[in-house]
């Protein structure tokens, strides 16, 4: 599909007036961002301000900070759904500072870190199409790579990986092999979102661009062909499930001992 340009983008926001005065930075996130949108995709856009509060607009996200909200606009433009989404610098600070090494090393439980919010808002950090304020979005990934977020994502996953690999085990065990079959499918998505968290290629709350991202990372411990296989379940076996579960979970606890955690 054809593409936006940059200055098209700022036009449409200007002429909008929603980059307000102490604009830091905008920059389109998302499918958009990647190359991966299609012509059913919303617009989404981050405006990170240097304010002590955010602009009033119509919606309010609550999240955990202070203030304990982000504000977002909604419009359409050219047939598509803009939705711009309004942060303060100091509240990603406040993310950033969630996910330091000295939170990590204090043993918070990486599960609940961060709300799915606060981490998309530093995973779209690492690939995102910048408007207006490069300077402000290179500042802000230096600051992310001397975090452990990485890290965070990473021992998140592999723990629900692992919660997952033991349910299939006692269902096994117990030869129920429909749920069996399921905790074992829970367990490579994890597995691999892992592997994939661990070369920086983050977004485990959005399944459906695993592919994708599995794609842009291509990880050593195992190939996309091998990985589509089991994604799609190519040589499993109704009539006889076992073999297709081992093999699943075996190749789990393989990338288990691949991944880095720190």
């Amino acid at each position: 599909m054809q593409k936006v340009a940059t200055g098209d983008w700022l036009a449409t926001l200007e002429s909008r007036n929603l980059l307000p005065e102490g604009t830091l930075a905008a920059y389109v996130v998302g499918s958009t961002a990647r190359g991966w949108d299609n012509a059913r995709s919303d617009f989404d856009i981050y405006v990170v301000l240097n304010a002590d509060e955010l602009p009033n607009t119509p919606n309010s996200i609550p999240l955990p900070l202070d203030p304990p909200f982000i504000r977002s606009e909604v419009f359409f433009e050219s047939g598509k759904r803009w939705e711009v989404t309004y942060w303060l610098d100091g509240q990603i600070d406040q993310i950033l500072s969630k996910v330091s090494w000295e939170a990590y090393e204090a043993g918070t439980i990486a599960e609940n870190t961060l709300v799915k919010k606060e981490e998309q808002s530093l995973a779209r950090l690492v690939n995102c199409l910048p408007l207006r304020g490069e300077d402000w979005l290179e500042g802000a990934r230096k600051k992310l790579a001397a975090t452990a977020f990485r890290s965070f994502t990473v021992v998140r996953s592999l723990v629900l990986a692992d919660d997952a690999v033991e349910d299939a085990l006692g269902q096994m065990d117990e030869g129920d092999l429909y749920s069996a079959t399921m905790s074992a499918r829970i367990a490579f998505g994890y597995s691999i979102d892992a592997l994939l968290d661990g070369e920086g290629e983050y977004g485990s709350h959005q399944p459906k661009w695993r592919p994708n991202r599995f794609k842009a990372a291509a990880p050593s411990a195992i190939s996309f062909e091998d990985y589509w296989k089991i994604e799609t379940m190519q040589e499993f076996d109704p009539a006889d499930p076992r073999p297709w579960i081992t093999r699943v979970l075996t190749i789990c606890q393989d990338i288990a001992m691949r991944v880095e955690t720190s």
